[in-house]
């Protein structure tokens, strides 16, 4: 008599792992790596490194003499953390506020929940927002973009195109040098043409789905419309400019979608990133930051598990 034997969950397994899906993210990362050490060089250079070396140290120390457990620094999410908050900095920030942003990131936002998979705000974020309450000036003191720049903190500044919009200067950047990244800004959000292709690279290998970026940039486009249309002298900017300046793309595409922070059914991925447009033009227009992208991704983080209890799937079976 032949015996069944079953094994335990999962039967089916599709090859994913966790440092599979972190190095499929930091590759889509490259082409605006690559665009950033373009136009601000030795600045960029320096401010990722440092902040993904500090990143994976911050994480290997914690674990092996504070909570004493397994060492996971070669799943990727550390040096992924260092990356992401890179991107979100100026490429002249002085080093030891890079480190103390990574330290913030790691040990307070990610580390202290548990690590990786407990965190219930994005680590980059966090450290990033830290920076920008902490250190205002250094954190808005955006270099040029100067092709190969070998300046690090003495490069020349320059305001965001959403700055000059605050301050109402006219010399805001054409729609082609916004899509191609030549303007002033953080190291990640200054190419949305890399961007985008990172975001087709992500979502052929299905790391994540279109949900989240598509309706983040979706909400942002209509009600940046909607109020163009009504005053059109007041919000004198097209919804595609503010499509392609600030963090937007950054945010939508990476950051937003982390596992962990983001809803787990695709109505949640919905509603979770209509609230993360709608925060980002209401600070946008009517607060005092130029940029709200990083706070409405962190506000809607807190918000993940009310979404996840009020709309979950159907149970197997049930009517």
């Amino acid at each position: 008599m032949n015996k069944l034997i079953i094994s335990p969950a999962p039967h089916i397994h599709g090859g994913d792992s966790v440092s599979k899906n972190m190095t499929s993210v930091i590759i889509a990362l490259m082409p605006a790596y690559l665009v950033a050490l373009y136009f601000f060089g030795l600045g960029a250079l320096i401010v990722s490194i440092t902040s993904v070396v500090s990143c994976v140290l911050f994480e290997y120390l914690i674990q092996r003499y504070i909570l004493k457990g397994a060492i996971s620094i070669n799943d990727g999410s550390a040096a992924l953390t260092g990356l992401l908050l890179a991107f979100n900095l100026p490429s002249n920030i002085p080093v030891w506020m890079v480190i103390i942003g990574a330290l913030v990131a790691i040990g307070i936002a990610k580390m202290s929940f548990g690590g990786l998979g407990n965190n219930p705000l994005n680590p980059a974020l966090v450290g990033r927002v830290f920076l920008l309450i902490s250190f205002p000036v250094a954190m808005t003191s955006w270099p040029k973009p100067i092709p190969f720049n070998t300046a690090y903190i003495d490069a020349v500044t320059a305001a965001t195109p959403l700055a000059l919009l605050k301050g109402q200067f006219a010399e805001i950047p054409d729609t082609l040098h916004l899509f191609l990244g030549n303007m002033g800004g953080s190291m990640g959000e200054v190419s949305a043409a890399a961007l985008i292709i990172g975001l087709i690279y992500l979502l052929a290998k299905r790391i994540i789905t279109w949900h989240i970026p598509f309706s983040i940039l979706f909400t942002v486009f209509v009600f940046t419309g909607i109020l163009h249309l009504l005053n059109p002298e007041m919000y004198a900017t097209t919804p595609i400019f503010h499509l392609l300046t600030g963090g937007l793309m950054l945010g939508s595409i990476f950051m937003a979608t982390d596992y962990a922070t983001s809803p787990m059914t695709t109505r949640g991925m919905l509603i979770y990133g209509v609230g993360i447009g709608i925060i980002t033009v209401i600070i946008r227009m009517f607060g005092a930051y130029p940029e709200g992208v990083s706070f409405a991704i962190l506000i809607m983080n807190a918000f993940t598990p009310l979404i996840n209890n009020y709309i979950k799937p159907k149970r197997f079976g049930e009517k």
